[in-house]
């Protein structure tokens, strides 16, 4: 009788070290799933749009991308088209483009002309104007926008904020 109380006793202790071990194994394997902290740090960029100056571009990084930043003067905005200004971020109540700085037609990186009013893709020959429409092909579309979320006068890349969900909606941006 002592034995197989013995047993038994064994039996669930070693049972429960399975257990365990089984629920440590699997949130290990949970933890190496998830992305690094530093990972998700570089998913999100704080801009803080007070600090650009009109009428220069500014080359931001976000992801290992470069992003364009300009702060259009009142004549950039004057001589848009209504396409060009539903491509404008509107923060403190100042326009602003803000693309990634790749090409989409081979992913260069067009060049700012302010004389030419835009950019220009040294690889191909595109042309985009100063709202990141392409003004030359052989550019498929213009200058993709990242996704935003304007947080008082800062801009925070990488996180949808109801301007962007409009702008992918209506088909301004992918």
């Amino acid at each position: 009788m002592e034995n197989s109380s013995r047993r038994g006793f064994m039996g669930k202790a070693f049972g429960a070290v399975a257990a365990v071990g089984a629920v440590g194994s699997l949130v290990a394997m949970k933890k190496s799933w998830d992305p690094l902290p530093s990972v998700k740090a570089a998913g999100f960029t704080t801009l803080d749009m007070t600090i650009y100056k009109e009428g220069e571009l500014v080359t931001e990084k976000w992801r290992g991308k470069p992003i364009f930043v300009l702060r259009k003067t009142a004549e950039m905005v004057a001589k848009q088209s209504e396409d060009d200004k539903a491509r404008d971020i509107v923060v403190d109540g100042h326009h602003y483009m803000v693309a990634i700085g790749l090409c989409t037609h081979l992913g260069c990186i067009p060049a700012y002309y302010p004389e030419e009013e835009g950019f220009i893709c040294a690889c191909h020959g595109g042309k985009f104007d100063f709202a990141g429409m392409v003004t030359q092909v052989p550019p498929p579309r213009g200058l993709d926008i990242p996704p935003f979320k304007i947080d008082g006068s800062k801009l925070v890349l990488g996180e949808v904020g109801p301007e962007y969900k409009s702008m992918k909606e209506s088909g301004i941006t992918l």
